[in-house]
């Protein structure tokens, strides 16, 4: 019996995979994960798109959308998938904090949208909300797990600390 081998991807990254023990997981809040897979020929990836349309420096560019979705797509090509057998589930979206600009929405709207474009069939989907997801994919086969989270954030107080003793010399 052969035990998995998990990857775990954060903000702007994304991961690929061949073998049948491979998991792939991140954790979701506002952003969006796109898992893509091949059947035909068992390949698969997951990205986590942070910002749906980056702007200014190269960094917001590499987090965006579209970035996220061809360089997660490019990786899967060379490992022997086509883009025309390509399937596709997508998570995230919530809004997490609620009085700021709703940047889930963005980025679970730019998602499907996308895939509805490039005519990669959207098989599932679970978008939008208030509750973190986390996620686990296993890219030979397109199976996801997904665990919501029982709570929604919240901001927390922040107590100023202490000041130091006189005398004490912080550095």
């Amino acid at each position: 019996m052969t035990s998995e081998h998990r990857i775990y991807i954060a903000q702007g990254e994304h991961a690929t995979g061949v073998t049948d023990h491979l998991v792939i997981a991140t954790l979701l809040g506002s952003c969006v994960a796109c898992c893509l897979w091949d059947t035909a020929v068992r390949v698969g990836g997951m990205n986590h798109i942070l910002l749906a349309n980056g702007t200014g420096g190269s960094t917001a560019r590499t987090l965006s959308g579209i970035n996220a979705m061809e360089v997660l797509i490019n990786d899967l090509i060379k490992l022997g998938a086509r883009r025309d057998r390509l399937k596709a589930k997508v998570f995230g979206g919530a809004r997490m904090i609620s009085g700021l600009s709703d940047i889930g929405a963005e980025n679970a709207e730019f998602s499907v949208s996308y895939l509805s474009q490039e005519r990669i069939p959207l098989v599932t989907q679970s978008l939008g909300g208030t509750q973190a997801r986390s996620l686990r994919f296993w890219p030979t086969t397109g199976r996801v797990m997904q665990k919501l989270t029982n709570t929604r954030m919240h901001e927390v107080e922040v107590k100023p600390p202490h000041p130091p003793p006189s005398g004490l010399e912080l550095f």
